[in-house]
């Protein structure tokens, strides 16, 4: 979805990673956790923290930051996993997301979000839904679809632990 295909007002989950605030729509925001136990997997890519067990399902768990190429999450006091859920290739997929802290949810219209910026070919923008603006601040609104597209979905699906795994942790 692109900018001009937002005609209405939406209410966006905001989010810190480092200084900067993201943004991703609440349809696809399951529920936001307190930071809890990650169980490593080995052999996974260095951005997959390892899972979580919610409630007997076993969710992989991702570190935004190092998928966005900035520092690894240190867990400070607010740190916690937003879950979200996304259609991949007609699936849905449920996956933690840990953020710096979360912040609030706010809608914004549509005319207070500009596309993203486009700072040359070498730069990546395509999960950016947008700009959004709110007061002073802006705001990257995340296509949390093309944020884990489908090669990197299928690194994580394929890192999956098996069932004694998930009996482990149950």
């Amino acid at each position: 979805m692109s900018v001009s295909e937002i005609t209405d007002t939406r209410q966006y989950l905001t989010f810190r990673l480092g200084d900067e605030v993201f943004a991703t729509d609440v349809a696809k925001v399951r529920e936001v956790l307190d930071f809890t136990t990650i169980t490593k997997i080995p052999r996974t890519p260095e951005f997959m923290s390892g899972v979580i067990n919610l409630r007997g399902n076993v969710v992989p768990v991702v570190d935004l930051r190092l998928c966005f190429e900035m520092s690894k999450t240190e867990k400070p006091v607010n740190t916690c996993i937003v879950v979200m859920e996304m259609l991949v290739d007609g699936e849905s997929s449920v996956i933690g997301a840990l953020a710096d802290s979360v912040e609030e949810v706010i809608d914004l219209e549509p005319d207070s979000i500009q596309p993203p910026p486009r700072i040359g070919t070498k730069i990546r923008t395509d999960f950016i839904k947008g700009m959004g603006k709110r007061d002073a601040q802006l705001i990257m609104i995340l296509d949390i679809d093309r944020v884990f597209s489908t090669d990197e979905l299928s690194a994580i699906r394929g890192a999956e632990p098996a069932a004694t795994l998930a009996e482990a942790i149950a």
